[in-house]
């Protein structure tokens, strides 16, 4: 890619590092269950979940946080609550995840901002192994309006807002929409979902969770995030 700018404004040089990454097909979780049935890993109802979100803005330095690694993902509604590992790229220049040893692990890629900044943080998990479900099973049940919340290296706990949930073959992910750092605070999760191709053995599509900061929610070590129902 030669074009430098956009908007008039430089592009710093990692979103075209990300660009790449994703034009590969961003998450490869590799050697699934493949279960169907009920016992299938949940899907959105379509492909694409979108609630009423909120206009886009800039950066902005008064809502957003100081940089701190992420520790732990809870999301209660669907009981998950998973430690964070850094992951960069592979060898093969696609994004990288926690091993399959570790599926109850996901991973928050260094070379996007830190959630709770100014920008798209992305976390990604397995959705299942040979051995059984991973940490992001049942992201695909996730809805707009719910809440996630990521307890960060300095004691903060912020609570962000499901906004979208998108179900995209791998090789039409959608990086613009994924990686970044403009714009304010927002958090990207990512799993693999769709069809399991077992001659190839994974899933054909990734799942995406689009969600927005919510103000103030869990800036101290003392907030919290909504109860599962």
């Amino acid at each position: 890619m030669s074009r430098a700018r956009r908007s008039g404004r430089p592009i710093h040089p990692w979103y075209w590092l990300a660009a790449a990454v994703a034009a590969a097909g961003a998450v490869m979780c590799v050697i699934g269950l493949g279960i169907g049935g009920p016992d299938a890993p949940p899907q959105p109802p379509s492909s694409e979940v979108v609630a009423n979100a909120p206009e886009k803005t800039g950066p902005n330095p008064e809502q957003a946080l100081s940089p701190s690694a992420p520790k732990r993902v809870e999301i209660p509604s669907i009981k998950v609550d998973a430690p964070v590992i850094p992951v960069g790229l592979t060898g093969d220049g696609e994004l990288g995840v926690p091993p399959l040893s570790r599926v109850d692990e996901v991973g928050w890629f260094t070379e996007g901002p830190t959630p709770g900044e100014n920008g798209r943080s992305v976390i990604v998990g397995h959705v299942d192994s040979k051995t059984g479900p991973g940490a992001f099973y049942k992201l695909g049940a996730l809805r707009p309006g719910r809440q996630i919340q990521v307890v960060r290296k300095d004691g903060t706990r912020p609570v962000f807002r499901i906004d979208r949930i998108e179900r995209v073959n791998k090789n039409k992910f959608p990086t613009g929409r994924v990686y970044g750092r403009e714009g304010g605070p927002e958090l990207r999760l990512i799993t693999c979902g769709g069809r399991f191709d077992r001659k190839r053995g994974h899933y054909v599509d990734n799942i995406i969770v689009y969600a927005s900061l919510v103000p103030g929610a869990g800036a101290g070590n003392s907030g919290t995030a909504e109860r599962a129902s």
